[in-house]
């Protein structure tokens, strides 16, 4: 039986980078090029890490952020790591970049040489929105408030 070629469901991809715009702009809030917000991943009084979020770049209408996770395995494996787009104009945010490899494809033959799946792009998308809803439930600051 001939396999069917995949087709992109766009609007899946751009309801997924709407959602996680609005999870990012929570986590991140009013920071600024340079700054870093660290928290921390808890559930059931277990530690599973620590989520990072670093403002790489900030211009009008775009905003490159980092988003990294550190855990109890990292002896072991890297933690994941992703460069995140935020357009401000659309408030939409595309994953960019994932674990060093960039610019994703919103479709691949398969099998390909670099194993990705057919909807790499949107899996990404869907990775991130599923990474941060976590955050967002089950994270804590530990950022240490200013004193005035």
């Amino acid at each position: 039986m001939a396999r069917t070629a995949y087709v992109t469901d766009l609007k899946s991809l751009q309801g997924e980078c709407s959602a996680n715009y609005l999870r990012l702009v929570r986590l991140v809030g009013d920071m600024e090029a340079g700054q870093r917000r660290d928290i921390a991943l808890r559930g059931n009084k277990q530690h599973f890490g620590d989520l990072h979020l670093y403002i790489q770049q900030q211009a009008p209408y775009t905003t490159m952020v980092d988003v990294s996770q550190t855990g109890p395995l990292d002896a072991i494996l890297e933690g994941p790591r992703m460069r995140v787009h935020l357009y401000h104009d659309v408030r939409m945010a595309e994953v960019t970049d994932f674990q060093r490899e960039r610019h994703f494809s919103g479709r691949y033959r398969y099998p390909n040489a670099r194993m990705h799946q057919p909807d790499e792009k949107l899996q990404l998308n869907r990775f991130l929105g599923e990474w941060l809803a976590h955050g967002l439930a089950h994270g804590h600051t530990m950022d240490v408030p200013e004193m005035p």
